[in-house]
């Protein structure tokens, strides 16, 4: 039952998945660091070490049964973590409790675990991009061809199409895909460097064995799935690692924030909403209303991400030579909080782009409002082919444009440019004909094109060579 009385962090309550929650649980911590010691323990055996099956087979008996009380309680007596977990599990294995973290600084449990986690989290963070571009290549091609109004600085500009659009918000998040692969790709272990990074109590360990040290370092590399270690280090891992990964963090909150902006605007324009539930409310005064609930909190996360990837990047700066302890209490909370609020960002993202509704008759009607002044140009040509007067028809038409504008503004009425060129016997040009000029598809220059080319050349083969399946995300309340 949940306490009602101290702070309860939204993250859990409110915004990241379970399978997120439990990447950064105790219980995924302290079970790694058992499986470090494990790992530690049967590569040293196997290099000669005075280590029994038996004391291995202890270890690897009580690994998920963490003691926490035993444990929380010893902490309070020593004021150290990684201590109190080596002592607790002592106490459940009393004949390997000798050879628990031998030779090994806390470093070499904390800091390989955090990578061993983030690495999990991260691969989890691209499957839910992959996710989101899914839903969205689905969008692009459904409306590569439906013509919208595009803006520049906010203002009507050329037509463009709802799939181009959604091309925009797809082509960021691949941008993000390859940022994450040179992440994870390039994550490293810290390996067992020992207090200042060493290795000198290990050698002692070896009587001065440098290559039995070495292989000490790969063994236990490999045993927790891995092929490569920091190749050199002071007591951790260098915080670079940390930068890098909220970097690339940062990367994706940024282009889901880029889109949530988008479908605020456009649902301001009644073009575009994203799903809206029977029973949801928009407002608790209005009614009527159906604001961007889930865009806006996109957009809320994403701004906490972006200014939280500035933590590890002052952490790798000051660090203070082999190390210090001002990166820990920062670490504990800006890392892992920058994946879970990720996390949520994405699984709003793929909610969104799983159910956006697309209203054409408001999308036409807006583009009809503006396309007059901007076919102005075919509609002059093809006057000049009936043999007007080039200079004079474009005096006119900015004339004609500058009356149905002050019309439109001024007097809040519509849009009669077209009536207005085609009352001017100057153009030769019936309304029929120069209705047939204003075809929207006219205007869109390569969007639909672009569409298909991009999909087929870009996005498709990332889908298919990753075996992306399709989910559907049901978001906490």
């Amino acid at each position: 039952m949940l306490s009602r009385n101290s702070y309860e962090s939204p993250f859990n309550l409110r915004y990241a998945s379970q399978e997120m929650l439990e990447l950064f649980s105790p219980d995924t911590r302290y079970k790694t660091w058992r499986s470090l010691w494990i790992a530690l323990a049967e590569a040293e055996k196997e290099l000669g070490l005075d280590i029994t099956q038996e004391q291995i087979d202890e270890l690897k008996a009580f690994r998920d049964e963490i003691n926490y009380e035993l444990a929380e309680q010893i902490e309070k007596e020593t004021r150290h973590d990684v201590m109190s977990h080596i002592r607790a599990y002592g106490t459940q294995c009393e004949k390997a409790k000798g050879i628990i973290h031998l030779g090994a600084t806390s470093c070499f449990v904390t800091d390989n675990t955090d990578i061993i986690i983030y690495h999990k989290a991260l691969r989890l963070i691209r499957d839910k991009v992959l996710s989101v571009i899914l839903k969205l290549s689905r969008f692009a091609e459904k409306y590569k061809d439906m013509p919208t109004l595009g803006f520049t600085h906010f203002q009507p500009a050329q037509l463009v199409t709802v799939g181009k659009r959604a091309c925009l918000w797809i082509q960021d998040l691949l941008m993000d895909v390859e940022e994450l692969d040179f992440v994870i790709s390039h994550l490293r272990l810290l390996g067992n460097k020992g207090t200042t990074g060493t290795q000198a109590s290990f050698l002692a360990l070896f009587d001065g064995d440098h290559e039995k040290v070495k292989k000490l370092e790969r063994l236990i590399a490999e045993k927790m799935g891995y092929t490569e270690v920091i190749p050199v280090s002071g007591q951790t891992y260098t915080r670079k690692q940390d930068s890098r990964i909220l970097n690339a963090l940062s990367a994706v909150a940024q282009s889901a924030y880029k889109f949530s902006n988008d479908m605020r605007l456009l649902a301001n324009l009644k073009e575009l909403e994203e799903p809206f539930e029977k029973n949801q409310i928009g407002s608790s005064a209005m009614a009527y209303k159906r604001n961007p609930m889930r865009s806006e909190r996109i957009s809320a996360l994403a701004r906490y991400v972006i200014v939280d990837a500035l933590n590890p990047a002052i952490t790798a700066s000051t660090q203070w030579l082999e190390r210090t302890l001002d990166d820990s209490a920062n670490r504990r909370i800006s890392i892992p909080e920058a994946f879970l609020a990720v996390d949520a960002i994405l699984n709003i993202y793929q909610n969104i782009a799983d159910g956006i509704v697309v209203y054409p008759k408001i999308i036409e009607k807006h583009v009809m409002e503006e396309l007059p002044f901007m076919a102005t140009e075919n509609i002059l040509m093809e006057a000049v082919k009936r043999g007007g007067d080039r200079q004079e028809l474009h005096e006119k038409i900015r004339q004609h444009s500058m009356a149905a504008a002050r019309r439109i503004k001024v007097d809040g009425l519509p849009n009669d440019l077209i009536d207005r060129i085609a009352n001017d016997p100057a153009f030769g040009m019936t309304k029929d004909e120069i209705m047939a000029v204003l075809a929207p598809a006219n205007y869109i220059g390569r969007s639909r094109e672009q569409v298909e080319e991009f999909l087929e050349t870009h996005v498709y083969p990332l889908l298919r060579s990753n075996q992306v399946s399709d989910v559907h995300v049901e978001l906490k309340a």
